[in-house]
């Protein structure tokens, strides 16, 4: 199967989003990929803010996006937006880091007037770094994910559902790379 890197922009250790790509990626896991966590808040501040690209953290993220075969992108929605620890990563790698690449984009939140944000503020910068596929991505409420006293995480049936649907469309897509995408 595929390598898939799951990447969650939470700048917070307690995150519900990092809990629920972990989640997530058991379920990929289950379908037989190779499934690589990274949470960027473990990166290093100063290599990040100072745009090191020398520094061994970011030639390990670099060299991960550049192994997987699929990634996962989740993060929490701050100010309309996708946090800024993912911004400075996503900086920091090739401009073509995701070229080939079959992409599922998530977000948390905690309203819905964020859900646009997947669409208008992440994935155009997804876009510019080559993926060959985004799949439809999904934005999950806050109030939909519940981390339980043993510090595993419930989420609601319906987002159960939603999720389950769009990491098994993004599982499906692994390996349908477009020819134009690999040309190009």
């Amino acid at each position: 199967m595929a390598t898939v890197l799951s990447v969650s922009g939470s700048p917070s250790a307690s995150s519900r989003t990092s809990r629920l790509l972990r989640h997530l990626d058991q379920r990929l896991a289950a379908q037989g990929h190779d499934v690589i966590p990274l949470d960027v808040r473990t990166i290093p501040a100063e290599a990040l803010l100072g745009a090191d690209v020398r520094h061994p953290a970011i030639v390990e993220a670099t060299e991960l996006f550049a192994r997987a075969d699929g990634v996962v992108v989740g993060t929490p929605v701050y100010k309309a937006s996708y946090s800024g620890v993912l911004k400075a990563l996503l900086d920091l790698l090739p401009q073509y880091a995701l070229a080939g690449k079959t992409v599922l984009p998530l977000a948390t939140g905690g309203s819905v007037a964020h859900v646009l944000a997947i669409d208008y503020a992440l994935r155009p910068v997804l876009t510019s770094m080559g993926a060959a596929h985004i799949v439809q991505g999904w934005f999950t409420l806050d109030k939909d994910l519940a981390v339980q006293d043993d510090g595993t995480l419930a989420v609601a049936p319906a987002a159960t559902e939603a999720l389950g649907q769009v990491v098994d469309q993004f599982s499906a897509a692994l390996g349908r790379t477009p020819l134009l995408a690999v040309a190009g």
